[in-house]
C-alpha cells in the first residue's frame, strides 16, 4: 500500500517542524521523529513512557548513507548491510556526530536499519535525513501492526499517521552487533540466524546478556493487558481449561497440530502452520484476546528455527514479569 503524495508531504513537514509521524515498516509501525533533533527525540520517549536510558533505531534511506550516521563501518558491516537492507536488520555500530545522545540512550553506539517499504522508503526520501522510530505504542506494551493500533493506543500524541496497511513481517527488524569482528544478535528478529549465517560463512552468537544496550531487551514486553503463560506444547489444551475453571478467561494459541481439539476456554487463536504467517500475526492475535476480555493466555513456544526464534523471543517477554505500580 503506497501512501499519497500529499500525506508524505505533510509527515515531512511534520518531522521538519519538530512532530512525531507514525510510519509503517515492514516490521512495525515506528513513532517517528527526525533523528538530529534532540527535542523531538526526547518527545518520542514522553509519549511512549520510554526510559530515556532506552536507545531508539535510526532509520535511513539507503546503504549509501550509512557513512554518514557512524564513526566507521566494518567489513561484517558492510557485507551484512549488501545483502539485507533494505530489510529487517538492524546494525550497532560506532555513534557519528549527527546522531544526538538522546537518541542512543547516551551510549556512543548508533542502531542503524534501512526499512524496506514502499511508504517508508517514500519519506526518507523526501525527507532527506535520518527517522528516530521506535515502535508506536505505550513502553513494553503489544506492537503495532496496522495504523489502526497506532490510532486506537497513541491517539492525537502522535501529529501524524502515513497509514502503510498491514506489515508485511510483522515483528521487530534482527539486531546485531556489528561494532567489532564477530558479531552477534542482540534481538532476534525478521532476518534469522540461518540467513545471517549463510552469508557471513561462520556461527553466530546470541548472547543471553550483553554491555551493549539495544530495543527490546526489558524483562517485560511485547505485552498485552492479559498475562501471558508458557507452557509446554502436550499441556496447552489441558493448563487452558483448568484455568478456566479456576476462574479465569482464558485465551489460547492453538498449535497447527491441535486445530481440530475442541477447547472450553472463552477464546481460542488457531495458529497458522507457517512461521512467517504466526510472526506476521503475532501481535494482532495478542491484541484479539485483550479486545475479547481474556485476562490470561496460554501459549506453546514454536522450535526456535527461522523466525521460531524472533516469535519465542517474543513469548518470552511478552509473559516476563510486570512493573509494579
Amino acid at each position: 500500500m503506497m501512501a499519497r503524495t500529499p500525506d508524505i508531504e505533510k509527515a515531512v513537514e511534520v518531522l521538519r517542524t519538530g512532530g512525531l509521524v507514525a510510519l509503517p515498516t515492514e516490521t512495525v509501525y515506528g513513532l517517528g521523529a527526525n533523528a538530529e533533533d534532540p527535542v523531538a527525540v526526547a518527545r518520542i520517549f514522553r509519549v511512549k513512557g520510554r526510559p530515556p536510558s532506552h536507545p531508539l533505531i535510526v532509520h535511513i534511506g539507503g546503504a549509501e548513507h550509512l557513512d554518514d550516521w557512524v564513526q566507521e563501518v566494518p567489513a561484517t558491516a558492510r557485507l551484512l548491510a549488501e545483502h539485507f537492507w533494505p530489510g529487517p536488520l538492524t546494525l550497532v555500530l560506532r555513534r557519528g556526530r549527527r546522531v544526538p545522545l538522546e537518541a542512543t540512550g547516551g551510549l556512543e553506539t548508533v542502531a542503524v536499519r534501512v526499512p524496506d517499504h514502499p511508504v517508508a522508503q517514500a519519506l526518507l526520501s523526501a525527507f532527506g535525513g535520518g527517522v528516530t522510530a521506535p515502535s508506536a505504542n505505550r513502553f513494553g506494551s503489544v506492537s503495532p501492526t496496522t495504523a489502526d493500533h497506532v490510532r486506537a493506543e497513541l491517539g492525537d500524541a502522535v501529529d501524524f499517521v502515513l497509514d502503510g496497511g498491514s506489515c508485511e513481517v510483522g515483528v521487530e527488524s534482527t539486531i546485531v552487533d556489528a561494532t567489532g569482528d564477530i558479531p552477534s544478535i542482540l534481538r532476534p528478529g525478521g532476518v534469522t540466524r540461518e540467513d545471517l549465517e549463510a552469508v557471513l560463512k561462520c556461527p553466530i552468537t546470541v548472547p543471553s546478556t550483553s554491555q551493549v544496550r539495544v530495543p527490546g531487551q526489558h524483562p517485560s514486553h511485547y505485552a498485552p493487558r492479559a498475562r501471558v503463560v508458557l507452557v509446554e506444547p502436550e499441556k496447552v489444551v489441558a493448563e487452558a481449561e483448568l484455568a478456566q475453571e479456576l476462574g479465569h478467561q482464558v485465551g489460547v494459541f492453538l498449535p497447527p497440530s491441535l486445530t481440530d481439539a475442541s477447547v472450553k476456554v472463552h477464546a481460542v487463536v488457531a495458529l497458522p502452520a507457517s512461521t512467517a504467517a504466526y510472526a506476521r500475526g503475532l501481535y494482532g492475535f495478542l491484541r484479539e484476546l485483550d479486545q475479547r476480555g481474556c485476562d490470561l493466555i496460554i501459549v506453546s513456544l514454536p522450535t526456535e528455527e527461522g523466525l521460531g526464534l524472533a516469535i519465542a523471543n517474543r513469548l518470552r517477554r511478552a509473559a516476563g514479569p510486570r512493573p509494579t505500580v
